[in-house]
């Protein structure tokens, strides 16, 4: 079975961050969503693969038997947009987008420009409703 790409190194979020993002406003955006998601959920950002600042995380299983470890959340700043892993198919959180601001809609994430585009309370609430979804679906290291 393919090893998964996207699992947990030891890369430095904050040396990630000063050789990767070559934008002033996309490098403080991205420390912004460090500091709110450590302050919102208490895990410590750590690089899922090369370019994913991940916090907690959880197991999964699909029906395929393929398996494998995530983050819980997570983000990249890529160089177009930020992709933010922060949303479930919760009915909850498909209303929650009405009110969140400028965003596309990925295959499975949400891409934005920049923090002042969105409102960082939805945010927060999509973030909980995520994690509470993970919590009923998987097996949730979300109490590390």
């Amino acid at each position: 079975m393919a090893k998964n790409k996207t699992a947990e190194t030891t890369v430095y979020v904050e040396d990630f961050i000063h050789l990767f993002v070559d934008n002033d406003q996309k490098k403080a955006d991205s420390f912004q969503l460090i500091k709110l998601m450590q302050e919102w959920y208490g895990f410590e950002p750590k690089m899922w693969g090369p370019t994913i600042i991940g916090f907690g995380s959880y197991h999964y299983k699909y029906a395929s038997g393929h398996e494998g470890d995530a983050p819980l959340l997570g983000f990249s700043p890529r160089k177009a947009e930020f992709s933010l892993y922060v949303f479930s198919p919760r009915e909850d959180n498909k209303q929650l987008l009405d009110n969140f601001g400028k965003y596309k809609m990925g295959k499975a994430c949400l891409y934005i420009k920049k923090l002042a585009d969105i409102d960082i309370s939805v945010l927060e609430a999509m973030c909980r409703d995520s994690i509470a979804y993970l919590e009923e679906h998987h097996a949730c290291a979300c109490r590390k």
